[in-house]
């Protein structure tokens, strides 16, 4: 039986995997796990859960309300609001567990279950297995006064607006901002503090109607942001996905300023600041090496993960580091967040544009993006890229040839016989024929056809 949670909770189609049957058995076992268990006084645990717009979301978040009620479990609910919001907001009422109802960057018709620990963490896989156990046990079932109680959490957006102004290293007062909030979470919250903070603010993606979630908008559908900046004469854009928990930018020119060129300009600004922890920031090896260069030249130190938000949270939180992140977006502050929160980082940038002064097309320039090119090579043996010594061969001579200034990685997919080529290089000639090069090796050591036919 394969495992019911992915990479970040559960996922999948609203009443196709994810049923509302399958909510409130989730529900209820989490109230076991996240609440009874670790609550060692006589009271009823306290949970918050909160949604991004999705037309799903309604009944899949009655159903987690349900399941949580009649478990024992008093309710806060939070209504639309980012991923990051339920967490913070899990730590500032002091709840014993928070439940996300989203499917982040995903279509309309998908939704997804995740839950945070006390502290507003996210689950490791031993406790998501315990989750995943319980719901084949008998049903713990309260009466009377013990069932859980359900209550509008009425502040929380504010609370979490307050917060995040507290964050803030200078006003933006004099910044032209475009806010695309992809139809999601982070519809209602994101101009609000933007707009909280100084900014004089244009709005777009903003209009959820429950199916419009990512539609053409948001940090996976750019291109509108970058025509409205340039429309606006706009100091900058700023993008979130359907959860806002990622952020990616554009300049004030229309060009897009990716999650890597983000971590450089903020790692580069804490540590002027004296509050990059040790100087290192925290990254999964699909970063571009040119935010390693330039970070390195720079007196810091690059700490690569696995890829996943998840792999980059648990590297910096057993070691204290204060800012990590993906390419894609997903940017962390341990200082403030714990975990990737797409409106507090769109407010870290857009406060180093006023605070410096300089516009965001120069403050991407500390870094120099590498070109990189990415192949998938299908139905190979992903399982021997390790072993296999004639491409071992391959890939050393490849990554000699590229010297200090280009690096070769190959990485298995972690759901299907693909081996991902990754290839960067000084210049994009010489990483599309290196990419070419190494994709003709795996398929020639690893195919699956060959080993059926041997």
């Amino acid at each position: 039986m394969s495992r019911l949670f992915g990479t970040d909770g559960v996922r999948g189609l609203a009443n196709g995997l994810l049923t509302a049957e399958l909510a409130l058995q989730l529900a209820q076992a989490a109230a076991v796990v996240l609440g009874h268990r670790q609550v060692e006084e006589a009271r009823r645990p306290r949970a918050v859960i909160a949604r991004d717009p999705r037309a799903s979301g309604e009944f899949i978040g009655a159903a987690v309300e349900a399941g949580l009620a009649s478990a024992g479990v008093d309710v806060f609910n939070a209504g639309v609001l980012p991923t990051p919001a339920a967490a913070y907001l899990v730590a500032d009422l002091k709840a014993d567990f928070g439940v996300m109802i989203s499917a982040s960057h995903n279509p309309a018709p998908d939704n997804g279950i995740k839950f945070f620990a006390r502290g507003g963490h996210k689950l490791p896989d031993e406790v998501e297995d315990a989750i995943e156990a319980e719901m084949a046990m008998p049903r713990v079932r309260p009466t009377g006064g013990g069932v859980g109680r359900i209550q509008r959490f009425s502040d929380a957006e504010d609370r979490y607006v307050v917060h995040l102004l507290q964050t803030l290293p200078a006003r933006l007062e004099g910044l032209k901002v475009v806010l695309d909030c992809a139809n999601g979470a982070a519809s209602g919250c994101s101009p609000q503090v933007f707009k909280d903070a100084g900014a004089d603010i244009v709005v777009i993606g903003a209009d959820p109607d429950g199916l419009n979630i990512n539609d053409g908008v948001g940090s996976t559908h750019l291109e509108k942001l970058q025509a409205a900046v340039v429309q606006h004469g706009a100091d900058l854009g700023i993008a979130h996905d359907g959860d806002a928990d990622r952020c990616l930018a554009v300049d004030e020119n229309g060009e897009v300023v990716d999650g890597d060129q983000i971590m450089t300009i903020l790692a580069l600004a804490l540590k002027d600041a004296g509050r990059l922890k040790d100087n290192v920031l925290v990254a999964t090896v699909m970063s571009n090496l040119g935010m390693k260069i330039a970070l390195r030249e720079a007196g810091i130190r690059v700490e690569e993960t696995a890829v996943g938000d998840r792999y980059v949270l648990e590297n910096m939180r057993a070691h204290g580091y204060s800012l990590g992140g993906e390419q894609s977006g997903h940017v962390i502050f341990s200082d403030f967040a714990t975990t990737g929160d797409g409106v507090l980082t769109g407010l870290q940038l857009a406060a180093q544009v006023a605070k410096t002064g300089k516009p965001l097309s120069v403050l991407a320039t500390q870094m120099k993006r590498l070109p990189q090119v990415l192949i998938n090579v299908r139905d190979v043996d992903k399982a021997a890229v390790q072993t296999n010594l004639a491409l071992q061969k391959v890939i050393a001579d490849a990554s000699a040839s590229l010297g200090e200034t280009g690096r070769v990685l190959l990485r298995p997919s972690g759901t299907e016989p693909v081996v991902r080529v990754m290839v960067e290089a000084a210049d994009m000639e010489t990483a599309q024929s290196t990419a070419e090069l190494l994709a003709a090796a795996v398929k020639k050591h690893l195919s699956l056809e060959q080993e059926l036919a041997s």
